[in-house]
Parts: structure tokens; sequence; C-alpha cells
């Protein structure tokens, strides 16, 4: 354990504990580092606790910047800057987020019961060859355990700062290092535990006070929500804010699908099939887990009849309306609010194998994009498998996928040349025709055999030679070559993606 802690760390506590004062690693990297599964490269960020006033600290390291009411002095390392915070007590929170006033405490005591659960109220001290870890209120084996509980009244706790209630959900969802729970083939069941639990009175405490979420700043809960959302146990996250009845008072929209039916196509309520999808959405992306949960947002109000034959027609469309309404109010940048508004617009997008042909799948691939293809196939891979479909790529997705592929590389195509039609009948004066087209494909031909000759110049040059040939028998050996080509390409295009 203490090979674990840099050197700057224990430089800076003994430097604190030389001056006559008490110094304690304490906080988050102390729950890191005693966690079986540490988050990849061990604690991010260190924390020190001492009884030493802000001015003692700084007295103590003069390169040092005090510039908050906390008490709280930003130490400079070669790590990066520590934060050394004085020991305190806080006084009533109005704003159910920062104390109204800040009370510097006498004993580390006092400052570890301010603090929001047990696995973060564990400090550490550095002895000479050892350390000792001072765990005041079960935090250690809250952490073997996998449990979220509050440290002391967990009322008292949110009422104090109510963001708490949802960095309880995002600790259970996230703490558990490098350990995955392997997706299956189906979706798995919303039973299963999550790597932590939260301890039963800390959720009703929550449930309690979870009105008082309005008081937060909604770039705060947004961050929580990213970080649940990019968690690998995302959907029970946001089940979980459910239960504790924090998604009312963050979106809405979203619980409006709780128990409401669909029809022949679904097994799950909207709901169900919201967060399911989520569960099975292969992208570890903010923007496509954003689009996944959103996608049947506009259902509940676009329904249209009861039982197996209900519609939900234009729902995409009004998905992507509301969508824009839920990020705004939660404060995305524009270029998110973008990119999920554009998924869930087009997650309905029709293919079938034997009716679609190149031309439809070219607009779709200029309507979204061709870098957001492959999120838009995320989307609808996670909607597949939240509906309770066996496979995940059936071989009309692995089809869609090939023509993509085959339509937007567009590889032996005329489109490939330096020069175009208009080049050739500037330069050399020739009237819109066949012959253009002609010179085009020969030229397109050689460009195949030989990609270096793919230089404007050269291929105006050429043109000159070509112009004065019979061009007929040498348009009919270039389109050969080009065939020949673009059936041997679409063969290694096709055994990709598995296709016939």
């Amino acid at each position: 354990m203490i090979r674990k802690i840099p050197k700057p760390i224990i430089e800076i506590i003994k430097k604190i504990e030389a001056a006559g004062f008490e110094a304690f690693i304490v906080g988050g990297c102390v729950r890191d580092l005693l966690m079986e599964n540490p988050p990849a490269g061990g604690p991010k960020d260190w924390d020190v606790t001492t009884n030493a006033k802000p001015e003692e600290i700084s007295n103590i390291f003069p390169d040092s910047f005090y510039e908050n009411a906390f008490g709280t002095v930003g130490i400079k390392s070669e790590i990066g800057v520590v934060e050394a915070t004085t020991y305190r007590i806080e006084s009533k929170y109005s704003d159910k987020r920062r104390p109204d006033r800040v009370k510097f405490a006498k004993s580390l005591e006092e400052d570890i019961s301010r603090r929001d659960f047990t696995i973060n109220a564990l400090a550490l001290k550095i002895k000479k060859t050892d350390f000792e870890i001072v765990d005041l209120f079960g935090g250690q084996g809250d952490l073997k355990n996998k449990l979220i509980r509050a440290v002391g009244d967990a009322n008292e706790r949110f009422d104090e700062d109510a963001l708490r209630m949802m960095r309880a959900v995002r600790f259970a969802v996230t703490l558990d290092g490098e350990i995955n729970i392997k997706r299956t083939k189906g979706p798995r069941k919303l039973s299963e535990k999550t790597p932590f639990q939260i301890e039963e009175k800390t959720k009703k405490a929550i449930a309690r006070s979870a009105k008082n979420l309005k008081f937060i700043a909604l770039e705060r809960i947004q961050d929580e929500l990213n970080k649940i959302l990019i968690s690998d146990f995302a959907a029970e996250g946001i089940e979980l804010l459910r239960e504790l009845k924090l998604l009312p008072h963050i979106i809405p929209e979203l619980e409006k699908g709780y128990g409401v039916g669909q029809n022949r196509h679904h097994i799950y309520t909207i709901y169900e099939h919201s967060i399911l999808s989520l569960k099975n959405c292969p992208s570890e992306k903010l923007e496509v887990r954003l689009a996944t949960l959103f996608h049947d947002i506009a259902k509940p109000e676009t329904k249209r009849g009861e039982g197996a034959y209900s519609t939900f027609y234009n729902h995409d469309h009004v998905g992507a309306r509301v969508v824009e309404k839920i990020l705004r109010r939660l404060k995305y940048s524009s270029e998110i609010i973008w990119k999920v508004k554009l998924l869930v617009d087009n997650h309905m997008f029709y293919y079938n194998v034997d009716e679609v042909g190149a031309s439809s799948v070219r607009r779709l691939v200029r309507k979204v994009g061709l870098e957001n293809i492959d999120d838009l196939i995320d989307l609808r891979v996670g909607d597949r498998l939240g509906s309770g479909v066996p496979k995940a790529v059936p071989y009309k997705l692995r089809h869609f996928k090939y023509m993509v592929d085959k339509v937007s590389n567009d590889p032996l195509s005329v489109k490939m040349l330096k020069l175009n039609g208009n080049d050739l009948m500037r330069k050399l004066r020739l009237q819109p025709g066949p012959i253009v087209g002609a010179i085009l494909d020969v030229l397109l031909s050689e460009v195949i055999e030989d990609p270096k000759k793919n230089i404007k110049e050269s291929l105006l040059a050429r043109a000159k030679e070509l112009h004065k040939e019979n061009l007929k028998s040498l348009r009919e050996m270039a389109k050969e070559k080009i065939e020949e080509k673009k059936e041997e390409e679409d063969k290694e295009i096709k055994k990709k993606y598995w296709v016939k």
C-alpha cells in the first residue's frame, strides 16, 4: 500500500508534521487505495487534511495559493496541485449545496463526520515504516461489502448537499474499477446486483429529500448524469434514479413511459425498452448512449390506440424535438445536442435487402453523415436487443453495413479522378456528349492500373491524346477493366460482412 502513494504526497505530509501539525491523506484517494479493484492508474486526486490553519500551511509551502473561503490551500507538486484543507465543521446549508459559513474544527473526527459517505470518510496516517487507517464510521467494512452508506444521519447529509443524492447513484455504478459484468446475447435483468448497493436507510433518505435536487445547478446534475451514463452499469444507474424518485427532477419525460405498453412488436413497456436498449448499446460514447436512452422518448405522446395494434407514428421526428428541449434544459453543448437529435431523428431508417438499393443508402449517408453511420447502427443494435430479439446484428443489418461500406468508398467511379467532365470540356473545347464520358472511362481504367497517374495535369495531357483516337474500342476495354475491378472489390466487402 505505502508504495502506491506518490513520493510528493509523502513529502507534503512530512513537512506539515515537521512543523508541529497533524496531517492525513483523506477521502476518495484513500478509498481507491483500499479497493480490491482500484481504478486504472490508481487515485487521480490526492487530498490532505490537517489541523494547520490556511496561513500556516501557506508558510510551510511558500509557492502555494489560497483563494477560497473553505480552508483549502493548493500546494504545487510534481504530480500537480494537492489540496490541503484545515479540519472544519460547517453550519447550515441554506442553498442545499454549500455551507453558509465554515468554522475550523480541532479534531480529525469532527472533520470526517461532515463527509458524505463512509467509504469517503477514511483517513490515512503515514508512519515511518508503515501506515494507519483511521476509520471512524465503518468505511472499510462498507467498501468490502460494496455498500454506499451516508455518514451519520443520512437525512442531514442530503439536506446539507442535495447533489450527494446523485453522487450516491454514481458511486454505486462506477466504483468497481476494472470489473465488468459480461454482456450476454439477451438483455441482462435489472434485478442483478450492481457492483455497489445503496444502504436502505440511505436510499430512504434520498427518496425523502429528492425534491431538493431543484436547488442544484443543472450543470452539476448533468456532470453526474454523464458519469452514470458512460459507466458499465448505466441502465442500473438510470433505474436507481427512478427508484429513488430523482428521475422526475432530472428527466421527467423519460418516466412518462413507465408502465406504458407498446404493440405486438414489443414485449416491454416504453420505459423498460429504453432502459434495456441503453444496457445493450455497444457504444461507449456519451452522445450515442443519450440517443439510445432517448430514442423512444416521444412514444407516450404519439401513442394512438391500445393493445397489440397501437401506433407511434412520427415518434422519431417528435422525439428529436423533445430531446433538444431536454438537453438544452440540462445545459448540454450545442455539439452534443446536434448529434443526439440527429441519431434520434434517423433511428427508424428503413432497410430491406431486396427493397432498398444503393441510391437510398447514399441518401441516408448524405443525410446522416458517413462519420455518424456507425453510431446510428450502434443505436439500432441497442434498440433491437432492448426489444428482446435474439440477434443484435442480423443479416439485414449486416447487409446494410455492407452497402454503406460499398457506396461510401465509391472506389471505382470517375469521381475518384482528379479532373472532371467540366475540366475536359473547358480545356479541350468539347461539347457535352458521349465523348466526354468515354475519355473519363479510359482515364479511370488507367488510374486503376496505376494510381500514380491520378494527377490533374497528367490526366489532361492523356485526355488530349485520347481525343485523337477511336474511342469506341478503348471505351469497351475500359469498361471491362472497371467492371472486373468492381466485382473483385465487391467480393472483398461482402466477405467482410458475411453477406452474399
